[in-house]
C-alpha cells in the first residue's frame, strides 16, 4: 500500500517523521535507555501540518520484495546490482560490547533475533566481513555500524536476507 516519507524524531523533515525519541540501546550515552515498552504509534493517514504534499501524493511504491538465497556471491551481487540487503540474525550477549573489528560470536546467552542493513564488505586482517548498519544509535558500535564475519553464516546472518525494488 505506500509508504510515505519522514525523517528524524521532532524534525520537520517529511510527511511523517519518525514518532519515537532515540535512546541508548545497550551503551551509557547522552540518551535515555531504551525501555522496550514504548507504544506503538497509531497509523494516520495524513501529513504533518506544514507539508505541502497530500499524504495519498507522498506515498512511494515497491515494484516487488523477494528473498536471497544464502549464496554470498549471490548477496554481493544483489547489493552491488539494487543496493542494501535486509537482513536478521540472532544477538548474542557478547554483541552488546561490540566497538570495532570483525564480530565473531564467542560467548553469551542468545537475546533475541534482530534486523539490520548490509551495506557492503571487505577484509580485515584477513578476515573477511560484512558491513552492517545497526539501528542502536551512533553511541553503539563503530558509530552506529559494525563488522561481522562473512562467508560462515556467522549468527545466521546469510540465512535470510530480503531484498526489494523501488517503484521509480
Amino acid at each position: 500500500d505506500g509508504i510515505v516519507t519522514g525523517g528524524l524524531y521532532n524534525s520537520k523533515d517529511g510527511c511523517q517523521p519518525y514518532q519515537i525519541a532515540s535512546c541508548e540501546h545497550h551503551t551509557k550515552g547522552p540518551l535515555p535507555p531504551c525501555s522496550g515498552d514504548d507504544p506503538t504509534p497509531q497509523c494516520v493517514h495524513v501529513c504533518r501540518k506544514g507539508y505541502n504534499v497530500s499524504y495519498s501524493q507522498d506515498k512511494h511504491y515497491g515494484v516487488r520484495a523477494y528473498g536471497i538465497s544464502e549464496d554470498v556471491q549471490q548477496i554481493q551481487t544483489e547489493i552491488m546490482k539494487n543496493g542494501p540487503v535486509e537482513a536478521d540474525f540472532t544477538v548474542f550477549a557478547d554483541f552488546v560490547n561490540y566497538k570495532s573489528g570483525v564480530y565473531q560470536h564467542h560467548s553469551g546467552e542468545i537475546l533475541g533475533g534482530h534486523a539490520i542493513r548490509i551495506l557492503g564488505w571487505g577484509v580485515e586482517n584477513n578476515v573477511p566481513y560484512w558491513l552492517v548498519a545497526n539501528s542502536w544509535n551512533s553511541d553503539w558500535g563503530d558509530k552506529g555500524y559494525f563488522k561481522i564475519l562473512r562467508g560462515q553464516d556467522e549468527c545466521g546472518i546469510e540465512s535470510d536476507i530480503n531484498a526489494g525494488i523501488a517503484k521509480l
